[in-house]
């Protein structure tokens, strides 16, 4: 099993955060607090994928490593994002590959 960089981990998260950017699917306001609430798989019942992404999955990744923490041991995010974005595969292939690299680091 691969030992995840830390430095490419950190790189990913932050060409993830690039491309939702350019994708215009960064938000500057966080959801309401009680999105965060949820007991379901990436948050779905209160929060779009793109959401979820940014506001739960690179903050959470980002304090780990900040923390020197330890890290799960798989990341299965590009599964979700194919199907979370199926709509949109064509705008949103570099994210699904970026997505799909980050999880290969596990």
């Amino acid at each position: 099993m691969p030992t995840p960089e830390p430095e490419r981990l950190y790189q990913l998260l932050h060409e993830i955060e690039i491309e939702l950017r350019n994708l215009s699917l960064w938000n500057a306001t966080p959801p309401p607090a009680e999105a965060f609430e949820s007991e379901l798989p990436f948050f779905a019942d209160r929060m779009d994928f793109a959401q979820w992404l940014q506001w739960v999955f690179l903050t959470r990744f980002r304090a780990l490593l900040d923390g020197n923490h330890a890290l799960p041991t798989q990341c299965d995010i590009a599964p979700m994002a194919e199907e979370a974005l199926k709509t949109t595969l064509n705008e949103t292939v570099t994210l699904i590959s970026l997505l799909r690299e980050f999880d290969q680091q596990f």
